[in-house]
């Protein structure tokens, strides 16, 4: 999976945090409050991002709703499974993550890796 570009990534903050459908109408008045976009480059990158399988559409009379397909944690989870896979010392690369990381933060990811490896162990049970 390729990094999203910098409009892609600007495309999909709006329609992440709008939590349902959106028009590329909205999403381009949007993004041009801070910086100016034609509406055919919004739409264009909207549907590159619907053919890459990030978005998924309806039409609803001329227009086409947008929505999410994959949630942000997602990406930023894909994003990382790459780069531990170049990394010579995956676990290396995880100390230095998480030695950068607030305790609330590091309390936080403990919690969650308890609860995957408690679900792991429910799963082995049941087998």
């Amino acid at each position: 999976m390729a990094r999203f570009g910098d409009l892609e990534a600007s495309i999909m903050d709006v329609v992440w945090a709008a939590g349902a459908p959106v028009r590329v109408r909205e999403v381009s008045d949007q993004l041009n409050q801070e910086r100016p976009l034609a509406f055919n480059t919004v739409q264009t990158v909207m549907e590159n991002l619907f053919h890459k399988g990030w978005l998924t559409r309806h039409k609803n009379g001329r227009a086409y709703w947008y929505e999410a397909v994959r949630t942000r944690d997602d990406y930023v989870g894909q994003l990382l499974n790459e780069a531990l896979a170049v990394a010579p010392d995956p676990a290396a690369t995880l100390v230095r993550l998480v030695g950068g990381m607030e305790p609330d933060e590091i309390a936080s990811l403990r919690a969650a890796l308890d609860a995957v490896q408690g679900h792991e162990g429910d799963e082995e049970s049941a087998r």
